[in-house]
Parts: structure tokens; sequence; C-alpha cells
């Protein structure tokens, strides 16, 4: 499991990186380090209990990085063919034990969220791509969340990610709303109500206000 703040740690690190990504990462490190100020319009983000404490919120939110990575027929995908829907994106692997325990809570919020417009894209670093996630995927009986992969690990480095697993939340215009180090329960109470404040607002809507209430329990 990766501990708190290890992922804004691994942002601020020097690595090499194409200027867009190092851009990104400054931004993240930003919006990390800024205190909330309290705005009017939209009520804040729910984030409660130990889900709430380890969520890193953006905000303004910060735009996703365009770099491509390959679904298991071998097509290249970018997070900007899935504008207009709210994206999980997961970063992951089958040789990650953490990543293991949380790919059923993933498969099951696909399944209880998907036709409210919840696309979780799970991204394997795996070298060996669909030849392994396949088989995985079957023993674990995951038959819902997409399935990708990134093999030379180009997403991986452009959202400056240092471990495994890595969740990161994106809205229906393609900015990224927040990250999540580690492994967490995805359909479990906290995570779902997270989720589900972003599926009620469409495209366009106002931005939530800065101030974020983390409640206890």
């Amino acid at each position: 499991m990766v501990k708190k703040n290890t992922l804004a740690a691994a942002i601020l690190a020097p690595v090499r990186a194409p200027v867009r990504a190092l851009a990104f990462a400054l931004a993240f490190a930003l919006a990390f380090a800024e205190p909330r100020m309290a705005a009017a319009a939209d009520p804040a983000p729910p984030l409660r209990g130990a889900f709430g404490e380890n969520f890193t919120l953006l905000h303004p939110p910060v735009p996703a990085p365009p770099e491509a990575f390959t679904d298991l027929a071998g097509n290249r995908v970018r997070l900007a063919d899935l504008k207009g829907r709210v994206v999980l994106l997961n970063f992951w692997a089958t040789w990650c034990a953490p990543c293991i325990r949380e790919m059923p809570s993933l498969d099951r919020l696909q399944a209880g969220l998907g036709d409210r417009g919840l696309s979780v894209v799970a991204v394997s670093i795996d070298r060996a791509g669909a030849e392994v996630i396949r088989p995985f995927a079957e023993r674990l009986g995951l038959a819902q969340l997409g399935l990708y992969h990134d093999p030379e690990g180009v997403l991986f480095r452009a959202f400056g990610v240092a471990g495994l697993p890595a969740t990161f939340l994106i809205d229906r215009n393609g900015g990224i709303l927040g990250a999540y180090p580690g492994p967490a329960e995805w359909d479990g109470p906290e995570p779902r109500a997270l989720i589900e404040y972003y599926l009620d607002r469409p495209a366009g809507a106002p931005k939530h206000a800065a101030t974020v209430t983390k409640t206890g329990g």
C-alpha cells in the first residue's frame, strides 16, 4: 500500500518526463498544498472517514494528460475519448497484491454506477499486456470494469505515479478532480458518495466550492 502523501511527494520529485507531464505535476503539487478557501457556489464534495482523509481534492480540476494507452484488443485509447462520463482511472498490475484485493470492488462499482455515467478504467502496467490480463480477470471474475494496459508506462509517468495502486477521479469535462493513493473498497459508502456527487453534475456544471468538509465515520 502507498502511504498517505506519497503520491504528492513523488510528483514533487525530479522526473524525466515531457514538459506537459511536468506542468501537470506542478499543478497537482500546488493544488495539494494550497489552503482550502470558502467559496459560495456548489456544496463541497463529501469526503468522509478514512477514505476522505486520504483523498486529495484538486481545486480547480487539472486537465488530464493526453497520452494514449491500449485496450485488450490492441486499440489505442485516450481519456479524451471518454469525455462526457465520470472516469475513475486506476493504475494496477497483476503482481501487485493490494491491487488484487481492490479489483473486485472496482468491478462492483462499475456494475452499480455504469448506467449513471461512470467508467472505471483499470490500466495495467504489466509488460505482457493482454496475455496476462485476460486470465487474471477470468480468475477474479472481473466482468464489468474496463481493462486496459500501458506496458511502456507512458500514461503512468504522465500522471506522476510512484506506486501501485493509484487512482484518479476525472470529471465529465476531462478534468482531474483528485487522487487516492493505495487500495480502497471502492464500492463502499464513502467512495461511492464522492463519485455519485460528480455523477449528479452534468458536463459544464459550476465548479464545486473550495471548502471541503471532512466528517468522521
